[in-house]
Protein backbone atom coordinates (compact mmCIF):
# COMPACT_ATOMS: atom_id res chain seq x y z
CA UNK A 1 0.00 0.00 0.00
CA UNK A 2 1.88 3.33 -1.18
CA UNK A 3 1.82 6.40 1.58
CA UNK A 4 -0.38 9.47 2.11
CA UNK A 5 2.84 11.63 2.33
CA UNK A 6 6.04 11.07 1.23
CA UNK A 7 8.79 13.57 2.06
CA UNK A 8 11.25 16.08 -0.85
CA UNK A 9 14.34 18.02 -0.48
CA UNK A 10 12.76 21.83 -0.53
CA UNK A 11 14.73 25.07 -1.16
CA UNK A 12 13.43 27.32 0.63
CA UNK A 13 13.45 31.42 0.47
CA UNK A 14 12.49 33.62 2.69
CA UNK A 15 13.70 37.87 2.73
CA UNK A 16 16.59 36.55 0.43
CA UNK A 17 17.71 33.87 2.99
CA UNK A 18 18.10 30.59 1.51
CA UNK A 19 17.94 27.32 2.94
CA UNK A 20 17.22 23.33 2.44
CA UNK A 21 14.81 21.52 4.24
CA UNK A 22 12.70 18.21 3.94
CA UNK A 23 8.89 18.91 2.69
CA UNK A 24 5.99 16.79 3.34
CA UNK A 25 4.22 16.18 0.00
CA UNK A 26 0.96 15.20 -0.46
CA UNK A 27 1.58 11.47 -2.44
CA UNK A 28 -0.33 11.07 -5.92
CA UNK A 29 -0.33 7.37 -7.72
CA UNK A 30 -2.29 5.97 -10.22
CA UNK A 31 -5.04 3.55 -9.67
CA UNK A 32 -6.00 1.05 -12.33
CA UNK A 33 -10.00 0.06 -11.48
CA UNK A 34 -10.62 -3.45 -13.55
CA UNK A 35 -14.87 -5.16 -13.68
CA UNK A 36 -14.16 -9.05 -13.75
CA UNK A 37 -10.43 -8.50 -14.86
CA UNK A 38 -11.36 -6.36 -17.77
CA UNK A 39 -9.68 -2.84 -17.51
CA UNK A 40 -12.15 -0.04 -16.70
CA UNK A 41 -10.46 3.27 -15.59
CA UNK A 42 -7.23 4.91 -14.13
CA UNK A 43 -7.35 7.68 -11.93
CA UNK A 44 -4.49 9.93 -10.50
CA UNK A 45 -5.10 9.57 -6.66
CA UNK A 46 -4.18 9.70 -3.12
CA UNK A 47 -2.95 5.81 -1.87
CA UNK A 48 -5.94 5.22 0.49
CA UNK A 49 -9.44 3.81 0.79
CA UNK A 50 -8.84 2.47 -2.97
CA UNK A 51 -11.57 -0.12 -2.53
CA UNK A 52 -14.12 2.59 -1.83
CA UNK A 53 -12.83 4.24 -4.57
CA UNK A 54 -13.56 1.95 -7.07
CA UNK A 55 -17.19 0.59 -5.51
CA UNK A 56 -17.93 4.69 -5.78
CA UNK A 57 -16.73 5.02 -8.78
CA UNK A 58 -18.41 2.30 -9.88
CA UNK A 59 -21.70 3.95 -8.14
CA UNK A 60 -21.33 6.97 -10.23
CA UNK A 61 -21.36 4.78 -13.31
CA UNK A 62 -24.54 3.31 -12.60
CA UNK A 63 -23.46 -0.20 -12.08
CA UNK A 64 -23.91 -0.37 -8.29
CA UNK A 65 -26.51 0.91 -5.93
CA UNK A 66 -26.47 -1.80 -2.85
CA UNK A 67 -24.00 -3.49 -1.43
CA UNK A 68 -25.31 -6.76 -1.95
CA UNK A 69 -24.51 -6.23 -5.71
CA UNK A 70 -20.97 -6.13 -4.80
CA UNK A 71 -19.10 -9.56 -4.27
CA UNK A 72 -15.97 -8.41 -4.05
CA UNK A 73 -12.58 -6.00 -4.12
CA UNK A 74 -9.01 -7.10 -4.86
CA UNK A 75 -5.85 -5.91 -5.62
CA UNK A 76 -4.57 -7.60 -8.22
CA UNK A 77 -0.96 -9.68 -7.51
CA UNK A 78 1.05 -10.08 -10.45
CA UNK A 79 0.13 -6.36 -11.85
CA UNK A 80 4.00 -5.79 -12.98
CA UNK A 81 6.19 -7.48 -15.01
CA UNK A 82 8.60 -8.84 -12.51
CA UNK A 83 5.02 -10.02 -10.76
CA UNK A 84 4.81 -8.28 -7.57
CA UNK A 85 1.87 -6.10 -6.28
CA UNK A 86 1.83 -2.28 -6.60
CA UNK A 87 -1.29 -1.82 -4.85
CA UNK A 88 -2.34 0.37 -7.82
CA UNK A 89 -4.67 -2.15 -9.73
CA UNK A 90 -8.13 -3.58 -8.42
CA UNK A 91 -10.51 -5.88 -9.39
CA UNK A 92 -14.12 -5.50 -9.02
CA UNK A 93 -16.37 -8.54 -8.85
CA UNK A 94 -19.58 -8.19 -9.23
CA UNK A 95 -22.23 -10.37 -6.96
CA UNK A 96 -23.76 -13.03 -9.53
CA UNK A 97 -26.84 -11.92 -11.03
CA UNK A 98 -25.64 -8.16 -11.52
CA UNK A 99 -25.61 -7.04 -14.99
CA UNK A 100 -22.13 -6.61 -16.36
CA UNK A 101 -22.18 -2.64 -18.64
CA UNK A 102 -21.63 -2.92 -22.07
CA UNK A 103 -18.54 -2.32 -23.12
CA UNK A 104 -19.21 1.03 -23.96
CA UNK A 105 -18.58 2.03 -20.09
CA UNK A 106 -14.35 0.94 -20.42
CA UNK A 107 -12.47 4.53 -20.63
CA UNK A 108 -9.15 3.12 -20.73
CA UNK A 109 -8.54 7.20 -20.04
CA UNK A 110 -7.27 9.39 -17.01
CA UNK A 111 -10.56 10.14 -15.59
CA UNK A 112 -10.68 14.13 -14.50
CA UNK A 113 -12.88 16.91 -13.66
CA UNK A 114 -13.58 17.57 -17.19
CA UNK A 115 -14.37 13.99 -18.96
CA UNK A 116 -17.22 12.36 -19.84
CA UNK A 117 -20.17 13.70 -22.39
CA UNK A 118 -21.06 16.94 -22.99
CA UNK A 119 -24.39 19.72 -22.61
CA UNK A 120 -27.98 17.93 -22.60
CA UNK A 121 -26.03 14.57 -23.84
CA UNK A 122 -24.77 14.51 -20.58
CA UNK A 123 -27.60 15.53 -18.25
CA UNK A 124 -30.13 12.80 -19.76
CA UNK A 125 -27.05 10.30 -19.00
CA UNK A 126 -27.33 10.88 -15.31
CA UNK A 127 -31.47 11.15 -15.65
CA UNK A 128 -31.35 7.81 -17.42
CA UNK A 129 -28.72 6.17 -14.92
CA UNK A 130 -29.97 7.36 -11.52
CA UNK A 131 -31.89 4.92 -9.48
CA UNK A 132 -32.93 7.53 -6.94
CA UNK A 133 -34.49 10.52 -7.47
CA UNK A 134 -33.05 13.52 -5.93
CA UNK A 135 -36.14 14.11 -3.19
CA UNK A 136 -37.26 15.29 0.22
CA UNK A 137 -38.75 11.65 0.82
CA UNK A 138 -40.59 11.41 4.10
CA UNK A 139 -38.32 13.39 6.13
CA UNK A 140 -37.47 16.51 4.25
CA UNK A 141 -33.84 18.09 4.27
CA UNK A 142 -34.05 21.55 5.28
CA UNK A 143 -30.98 23.94 6.10
CA UNK A 144 -30.35 27.40 7.87
CA UNK A 145 -28.03 29.48 6.98
CA UNK A 146 -26.35 29.75 10.29
CA UNK A 147 -25.77 25.65 9.94
CA UNK A 148 -24.30 25.98 6.22
CA UNK A 149 -22.04 28.80 7.47
CA UNK A 150 -20.26 26.06 9.78
CA UNK A 151 -19.83 23.26 7.54
CA UNK A 152 -16.73 24.96 5.47
CA UNK A 153 -14.93 25.68 8.66
CA UNK A 154 -15.88 22.11 10.11
CA UNK A 155 -14.74 20.61 7.13
CA UNK A 156 -11.33 22.61 7.47
CA UNK A 157 -10.58 21.32 11.19
CA UNK A 158 -10.53 17.24 10.25
CA UNK A 159 -8.50 17.31 7.22
CA UNK A 160 -5.35 15.96 8.80
CA UNK A 161 -3.46 15.18 6.07
CA UNK A 162 -4.15 18.67 4.58
CA UNK A 163 -2.68 19.81 7.70
CA UNK A 164 1.05 18.66 6.41
CA UNK A 165 0.69 18.76 3.52
CA UNK A 166 -1.69 22.04 2.14
CA UNK A 167 -2.17 19.50 -1.22
CA UNK A 168 -5.09 17.96 -1.24
CA UNK A 169 -9.34 18.57 -1.31
CA UNK A 170 -11.73 16.86 0.85
CA UNK A 171 -15.40 16.18 0.71
CA UNK A 172 -17.69 15.47 3.76
CA UNK A 173 -21.06 13.98 4.47
CA UNK A 174 -22.77 16.43 7.16
CA UNK A 175 -26.66 15.93 8.92
CA UNK A 176 -29.31 18.37 8.02
CA UNK A 177 -27.94 19.74 11.50
CA UNK A 178 -24.42 19.66 10.80
CA UNK A 179 -23.15 16.91 12.36
CA UNK A 180 -20.20 15.06 10.85
CA UNK A 181 -21.01 11.70 9.03
CA UNK A 182 -17.93 11.08 7.05
CA UNK A 183 -14.88 12.78 5.49
CA UNK A 184 -12.44 11.71 2.61
CA UNK A 185 -9.53 13.34 1.59
CA UNK A 186 -7.79 12.78 -1.76
CA UNK A 187 -5.40 14.71 -3.93
CA UNK A 188 -8.44 14.56 -6.57
CA UNK A 189 -11.86 15.98 -5.45
CA UNK A 190 -14.37 13.83 -7.34
CA UNK A 191 -11.38 10.87 -5.70
CA UNK A 192 -12.84 11.66 -2.48
CA UNK A 193 -16.72 12.05 -3.14
CA UNK A 194 -16.13 8.56 -4.71
CA UNK A 195 -14.47 7.36 -1.65
CA UNK A 196 -17.29 9.04 0.97
CA UNK A 197 -20.01 7.01 -1.96
CA UNK A 198 -17.90 3.95 -2.06
CA UNK A 199 -17.74 3.81 2.06
CA UNK A 200 -21.79 4.20 2.10
CA UNK A 201 -22.24 1.76 -0.04
CA UNK A 202 -20.16 -0.95 1.76
CA UNK A 203 -22.11 0.04 4.70
CA UNK A 204 -25.65 -0.20 2.88
CA UNK A 205 -26.27 3.41 3.37
CA UNK A 206 -27.44 4.54 0.35
CA UNK A 207 -29.51 6.50 -0.90
CA UNK A 208 -27.94 8.91 0.84
CA UNK A 209 -31.27 11.29 1.11
CA UNK A 210 -30.80 12.51 3.91
CA UNK A 211 -27.17 13.61 3.57
CA UNK A 212 -25.24 17.14 2.92
CA UNK A 213 -22.39 16.95 0.74
CA UNK A 214 -19.53 19.54 1.33
CA UNK A 215 -16.34 20.01 -1.10
CA UNK A 216 -13.59 21.97 -0.89
CA UNK A 217 -12.77 23.66 -4.10
CA UNK A 218 -15.31 24.21 -7.14
CA UNK A 219 -18.74 21.94 -7.93
CA UNK A 220 -17.70 20.45 -11.30
CA UNK A 221 -20.48 18.80 -13.02
CA UNK A 222 -18.91 15.53 -12.63
CA UNK A 223 -19.23 16.01 -8.90
CA UNK A 224 -23.13 17.41 -8.94
CA UNK A 225 -23.34 13.66 -10.93
CA UNK A 226 -21.61 11.86 -8.36
CA UNK A 227 -24.10 13.27 -5.82
CA UNK A 228 -27.23 12.78 -8.18
CA UNK A 229 -25.92 9.03 -8.40
CA UNK A 230 -25.60 8.32 -4.60
CA UNK A 231 -29.62 9.95 -4.00
CA UNK A 232 -27.53 13.18 -2.26
CA UNK A 233 -29.99 16.35 -1.94
CA UNK A 234 -27.73 18.84 -1.06
CA UNK A 235 -24.23 19.80 -2.28
CA UNK A 236 -22.33 22.75 -0.85
CA UNK A 237 -18.86 23.95 -2.13
CA UNK A 238 -16.65 26.55 -1.04
CA UNK A 239 -16.04 28.33 -4.63
CA UNK A 240 -17.94 28.38 -8.05
CA UNK A 241 -20.14 25.96 -9.72
CA UNK A 242 -19.92 25.55 -13.44
CA UNK A 243 -22.84 26.09 -16.24
CA UNK A 244 -23.62 22.66 -16.50
CA UNK A 245 -23.39 22.04 -13.15
CA UNK A 246 -26.26 24.13 -12.21
CA UNK A 247 -28.24 22.94 -15.36
CA UNK A 248 -28.24 19.06 -13.53
CA UNK A 249 -28.91 20.29 -10.37
CA UNK A 250 -31.93 22.09 -11.41
CA UNK A 251 -33.01 19.24 -13.55
CA UNK A 252 -32.70 16.74 -11.17
CA UNK A 253 -33.94 18.42 -7.80
CA UNK A 254 -30.61 19.00 -5.87
CA UNK A 255 -30.01 22.08 -3.73
CA UNK A 256 -26.58 23.40 -5.16
CA UNK A 257 -24.70 26.26 -2.76
CA UNK A 258 -21.64 27.76 -3.93
CA UNK A 259 -19.00 30.40 -2.66
CA UNK A 260 -20.23 29.02 0.74
CA UNK A 261 -17.27 31.00 3.19
CA UNK A 262 -18.30 32.36 6.70
CA UNK A 263 -22.05 33.87 6.29
CA UNK A 264 -21.94 34.42 2.59
CA UNK A 265 -23.66 31.50 -0.13
CA UNK A 266 -24.83 31.83 -3.32
CA UNK A 267 -27.95 29.20 -3.49
CA UNK A 268 -27.78 28.07 -7.36
CA UNK A 269 -30.50 25.28 -7.31
CA UNK A 270 -33.04 24.04 -4.47
CA UNK A 271 -33.17 27.46 -2.54
CA UNK A 272 -36.59 25.81 -1.11
CA UNK A 273 -34.28 23.36 1.31
CA UNK A 274 -32.80 26.99 2.15
CA UNK A 275 -34.99 28.50 5.21
CA UNK A 276 -34.08 31.16 7.32
CA UNK A 277 -34.20 30.77 11.00
CA UNK A 278 -31.91 30.03 14.01
CA UNK A 279 -29.22 27.65 13.61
Amino acid sequence: MGRVTERRRVVRIRDGVVSSRPDTLVAEEPLEIRLGGKPLAITMRTPGDDFALAAGFLVSEGVLGRAEELANIVYCAGATDDGSNTYNVVDVRLAPGVPVPDVSLERNVYTTSSCGLCGKASLEAVRTNARWPVSDGPSPVRLTPEVLARLPDRLREVQRVFDRTGGLHAAALFTADGELLDVREDVGRHNAVDKLVGRALQQGLLPLSGAVLMVSGRASFELVQKAVMAGIPVLAAVSAPSSLAVDLAAESGMTLIGFLRGSSMNVYAGEERVVAGAG
